[in-house]
């Protein structure tokens, strides 16, 4: 999987995140982006948003 860059999300985004109680299983949470929380323009393990649901968690996709 190719690393999805902060450049690549914008707010009101549609993305698949993984949640931290989900690293393990790898089970993926649908949701709007509200906020960007990593600063830097890329992260090993994928940049971490805050969802319009209040989720926080590592942007594994971004949906269409």
């Amino acid at each position: 999987m190719s690393e999805i860059r902060r450049a690549d999300i914008k707010r009101g985004s549609r993305v698949s995140i993984v949640l931290k109680k989900d690293q393990r299983t790898g089970n993926l949470t649908e949701g709007i982006v509200k906020d960007i929380l990593t600063n830097s323009p890329s992260h090993p393990h994928g940049i971490k948003v805050r969802l319009e649901s209040g989720e926080i968690g590592r942007v594994k996709k971004i949906l269409v």
